[in-house]
C-alpha cells in the first residue's frame, strides 16, 4: 500500500510512518522538517500542511493519507481548515485517516464527552478544534472514505510506553482499564491505525483506541 503521513515528524506521525514501513508498505513522509536520523525506505517531503498544494502534490498516488498535525501552537486553528482543504484535494478512491484527540470521545455510551468534564483548560482550544475536524468529516457528503481515531486520554511524549503490539477498540466511548487508567503508546496507536488502514472496519467513523 501507498501511506502518506502529514506530520510524519511528530509524536504520532513518526510511529505511524515506523509500523508502516516495518510492514513492508510504500511511505511518504510530509512534514515541515526531515527526521532527526534518515529513514531507509521513507521518501520524504519537505513542505507545510498549509500549502493545500504542495501536500496534494506530495501525496498524489497515495492509497491513503493519514493527518496527524495537531492543533496547538502555530497550528492553532489552523487545521480544521486544513484538513478540509486536503479532503477537497485528494484523489477520488484515497482513504483519509485523521488523528484525533480524547477529548471528543464519550466518557460514557450516549456521553458526555470527555470535554464536558474536569478537562485541563491549556488544552481546551486544541481539543475543541480536533472535534471540529470530526464534525467536518462527519458532515461530509462527498462519500469518500475517510477514519477519525481518538486516543486514549494518557497519550503523547510524555508517556511514551512501548510497543505490545495490542490494543482495545472502544467506538465512540473512551477505552480506559478496570482502575479507570485510559492510556495508549504512540507504538501502539501505529499498530492499530495500520490494521485499520489493511483490514477496514471503520469506513467514514470514528473510534477509540487504548488498553
Amino acid at each position: 500500500m501507498r501511506i502518506a503521513v502529514i506530520g510524519g515528524t511528530g509524536y504520532a506521525g513518526a510511529h505511524i510512518v515506523n509500523e508502516a514501513l516495518a510492514r513492508g508498505h510504500e511511505v511518504t513522509s510530509v512534514a515541515r522538517s526531515a527526521p532527526a536520523e534518515p529513514i531507509e525506505g521513507l521518501r520524504q517531503v519537505r513542505a507545510s500542511v498549509l500549502d493545500t498544494t504542495a501536500v496534494a502534490e506530495a501525496v498524489r498516488g497515495s492509497d491513503a493519507v493519514v493527518f496527524s498535525v495537531p492543533g496547538r501552537g502555530e497550528m492553532s486553528g489552523k487545521v480544521r481548515p486544513a484538513v478540509s482543504e486536503l479532503l477537497a484535494a485528494l484523489d477520488p478512491g484515497v482513504r483519509l485517516g485523521v488523528i484525533g484527540g480524547a477529548g471528543g470521545s464519550l466518557v460514557a455510551p450516549g456521553g458526555p464527552r470527555l470535554i464536558d468534564g474536569d478537562f485541563p483548560e491549556q488544552a481546551r482550544a486544541e481539543a475543541e478544534e480536533a472535534i471540529g475536524v470530526l464534525e467536518d468529516l462527519q458532515a461530509d457528503t462527498t462519500g469518500r472514505d475517510w477514519f477519525y481515531v481518538h486516543p486514549a486520554a494518557g497519550f503523547g511524549a510524555w508517556v511514551p510506553g512501548e510497543r505490545t503490539g495490542h490494543y482495545r477498540v472502544g467506538g465512540d466511548v473512551l477505552v480506559s482499564d478496570a482502575d479507570g487508567n485510559s492510556f495508549i503508546s504512540g507504538a501502539d496507536l501505529a499498530v492499530a491505525v495500520l490494521d485499520e488502514l489493511e483490514r477496514p472496519v471503520h469506513q467514514r467513523e470514528r473510534f477509540t483506541v487504548g488498553y
